[in-house]
This record gives structure tokens, C-alpha cells and sequence, in this order.
């Protein structure tokens, strides 16, 4: 009876410590928006601001590689070139068009686009693979979109190139969506921790090279808030947040683990409130509301599935 006991309040305590480092990587890779909008007041660009992230996340990615290499078998020719793909698109294309689409609209919209990556490989599912998209999963879709709607032309009023940076974060999040579509059959292969850090390596490789090809290397020489807001972009918004979430995942499942953060958009919101100054306003909550419901409901309906 004791031991039983005991093995329950464990069972619940390793759930409940899941559930918490998936909110808190959740919230702390939200928070990247709100460290790229610190750095812009700073004058630089989003290829500098990309090439710094990298530089300070590439040491831990890169020391997980080496020791994923020497434990696991060796990965064969088409493995490689596959990584060097999904690098390119899932962490270098995606993170750029984010970081260039940062520069126009707020981060509140910014979390929202993001948030539809589901939608997005749903819809490259039924157009590219040719899967039936279910009645409740188009209702779902037509919840989400509308609360990013809603969002959208509230923020039309507020200036700026809003449309270029919603299309841009848009990008990151369709190049996202064929990442993780692309990457199914090889993380079953080859384990999600090794293909996260090899295709971050190239993704790292990709940022840094692109900013000694594209900028002076006098621009590395910055002022000193940018290096920490540059050490905490790199290690506690991204580096932190990707071991939080696969630690999660083991734990208490993908399914708990994709719910939970879904307070990512909220916290983002209210963050950029605080720190940025930007104002939440009941347009932007019921958005918000609309995409979360229409993202849990999709989420729902593919369980049920």
C-alpha cells in the first residue's frame, strides 16, 4: 500500500514537473520577440541579430552533436543531405523571415502567426499529400484565422508595414511547417535530440556565414547591451527552451506537452506590454482567444483521429 502510494506521488510529480518545463519553454521561447525587438533599438539588422543568436547557441548545439556522434550509429549519405535540408529550411529560413518580419509588426501578432504552424502542415498535408481534411478540422482553421484577422486589421491602424512583416512571419511559419512534415520519418530514425542538434549546427553555419557574406565583420563590435540581450536570445530563448520541451515530451507526452504551450501566445501579449510597451486592447484578447480555441480544437479533433 505504501509503495503504491509512493509510485503514485511520483507518477504525479514527474507529470506536474512536465507540464512545468513545457509552459516554461513555452513562455521562454516566446520571449525571443520581445529580446529581437530590445536589440532593433540597438540599429542593427536582422541579419546581424540572427548571426549573434547563433553565435552564442552554436557552442551547446555543437557540443550535443559531437556527443550524439560518438553514441549513435553513423548516418548514412541521403541522412546527411536530409539534415542539411531541414536545417536550412526548418531553422535558417524560418527563423530569418521571423526575425525580418520582427522589424514591422508587434510581437503580440508576431506569437499569433507563428501559432498557426499546425494549420499550415495540415494544409500542405491535404494540398501536397492529399489528405481529406475532416469538417471539424476546416472550423477549426476557420476559428484560428479569423481571430488572426481580427488582430491583423486592428494593427493596420497602428502604421508601419504591417502587411510585409505579417507575410514575412507567415513565411517562417509555412517554412516551419515543411520541416516538421519533412522531419517525421527521420527523428523516428535517428532520435529527435540528434536531429535537433545536428540541424541546428547548420542552421547556426547558415546565419553566421550569411553575415560575413552580407556585413562588415566591424560589425561584430557592438555595444555591450547587445551581447547580453544577444547571450539570453541564444541560450535562454532558444538553446533552453528546445531541451525544456523534449525533456517535456518524454514526460508527459507530445499531446500535454503541444497543449501547454499554448500559453506561449498570452505570455508574449502581456510581455510585450510590460517591456515594449505595447498595448493590449480587447481586439487583441478576443484574437488571441479565437486562435487558441481554433488551435485547440484542431489539436482535439487530430487526437480524436
Amino acid at each position: 500500500m505504501t509503495k503504491s502510494v509512493t509510485d503514485s506521488s511520483g507518477s504525479n510529480a514527474g507529470h506536474l514537473g512536465g507540464l512545468a518545463l513545457a509552459i516554461a519553454g513555452a513562455v521562454l521561447f516566446s520571449t525571443k520577440a520581445v529580446v529581437a525587438k530590445l536589440l532593433y533599438r540597438y540599429h542593427i539588422d536582422a541579419v546581424t541579430l540572427i548571426a549573434f543568436r547563433m553565435l552564442f547557441s552554436l557552442p551547446v548545439f555543437a557540443a550535443v552533436a559531437l556527443w550524439q556522434m560518438r553514441a549513435g550509429p553513423p548516418l548514412s549519405t541521403a541522412d546527411r543531405w536530409r539534415l542539411v535540408g531541414l536545417g536550412l529550411v526548418g531553422y535558417y529560413a524560418s527563423s530569418f523571415l521571423d526575425f525580418l518580419g520582427l522589424q514591422y509588426i508587434t510581437v503580440g501578432l508576431e506569437r499569433l502567426i507563428l501559432f498557426l504552424t499546425p494549420t499550415f502542415v495540415l494544409l500542405i498535408s491535404a494540398t501536397v499529400l492529399k489528405q481529406r481534411i475532416g469538417r471539424l478540422q476546416w472550423i477549426a482553421l476557420a476559428i484560428a484565422y479569423a481571430g488572426i484577422i481580427l488582430v491583423f486589421v486592428h494593427d493596420l491602424d497602428g502604421g508601419g508595414d504591417v502587411v510585409l512583416g505579417s507575410l514575412l512571419v507567415l513565411g517562417s511559419a509555412a517554412t516551419y511547417a515543411f520541416y516538421l512534415l519533412g522531419s517525421g520519418e527521420l527523428v523516428r530514425r535517428i532520435g529527435s535530440l540528434r536531429l535537433v542538434a545536428y540541424a541546428m549546427c547548420v542552421s547556426s553555419a547558415a546565419c553566421i556565414g550569411q553575415f560575413f557574406l552580407l556585413r562588415p565583420a566591424g560589425l561584430l563590435i557592438q555595444p555591450a547591451p547587445v551581447y547580453w540581450l544577444s547571450l539570453v536570445n541564444g541560450l535562454l530563448c532558444t538553446v533552453a527552451p528546445v531541451f525544456m520541451t523534449m525533456t517535456a515530451v518524454q514526460r508527459v507526452g507530445a499531446g500535454i506537452a503541444s497543449q501547454a504551450g499554448m500559453i506561449g501566445p498570452v505570455s508574449t501579449l502581456f510581455l510585450g506590454a510590460v517591456i515594449l510597451a505595447e498595448p493590449v486592447t480587447s481586439w487583441q484578447l478576443a484574437g488571441t482567444a479565437l486562435v487558441l480555441a481554433g488551435i485547440y480544437l484542431l489539436s482535439r479533433v487530430k487526437k480524436a483521429s
